[in-house]
């Protein structure tokens, strides 16, 4: 919890008890569910909440914003966003039931509001957003290609509508179909733990014809 109070330091007293609550309820799932590695639980606060709030670097999501999680699994970085920006509406969506579950069942114990659930492809949902986050869920051409027809037009942010994705390691061939409309954010330009060293965040902007 102290990494996430350190770098986000402006937390409201209910935002830090959302916060704290996700350690034991996160073990517990992951105890019957395996949503994170049996090996990495213990590092769920930086790795895993930490990490999906490298995405609040990059951007301060405008209040009425609307975002879609892809592939969010238990719920990453779907919820810990959802906290941090409590006036913008998150839907997260997963192909695999039982992980959704899990992200649906945390988001109600620590009484979360402004996320929606569903199981199912992104290739099925016609639903426009602001933005469409992910964490590593493929390739980014892949996923570019799928969630274009996600994008609205209308603008709302500092940032033009599009993709943020936390992506980690050497990028250069993945990011070179859309170098021209994307920016690479790195982690470890915010967070000075070791794990950030490769991580990024990219963003890249998606224009509707």
């Amino acid at each position: 919890m102290q990494h996430i109070k350190t770098y986000f330091p402006n937390l409201t007293p209910s935002q830090e008890s959302q916060f704290a609550a996700l350690g034991e309820l996160y073990t517990d799932w992951n105890a019957k569910i395996n949503v994170i590695s049996r090996k990495d639980i213990e590092n769920l606060y930086p790795h895993h909440i930490l990490h999906s709030l490298g995405i609040a670097k990059a951007i301060e999501f405008t209040a009425g914003s609307t975002i879609l999680d892809v592939g969010t699994g238990g719920g990453f970085p779907g919820i810990p966003l959802a906290i941090l920006f409590p006036e913008c509406r998150f839907h997260l969506i997963d192909r695999v039931g039982k992980k959704i579950k899990v992200a649906q069942s945390v988001a109600e114990a620590i009484n979360l509001q402004n996320v929606t659930f569903q199981h199912g492809s992104v290739e099925e949902l016609k639903t426009e957003y602001d933005f469409v986050v992910s964490r590593a869920v493929m390739p980014l051409p892949d996923l570019l290609k799928l969630i274009r027809k996600n994008i609205k037009r209308e603008q709302q942010n500092a940032l033009p509508n599009g993709l943020l994705c936390l992506k980690g390691g050497d990028l250069q061939n993945e990011i070179a179909p859309v170098k021209k409309t994307s920016i690479v954010f790195n982690l470890s330009d915010y967070f000075k733990e070791e794990y950030f060293k490769t991580k990024k965040v990219v963003y890249v902007q998606i224009v509707k014809k």
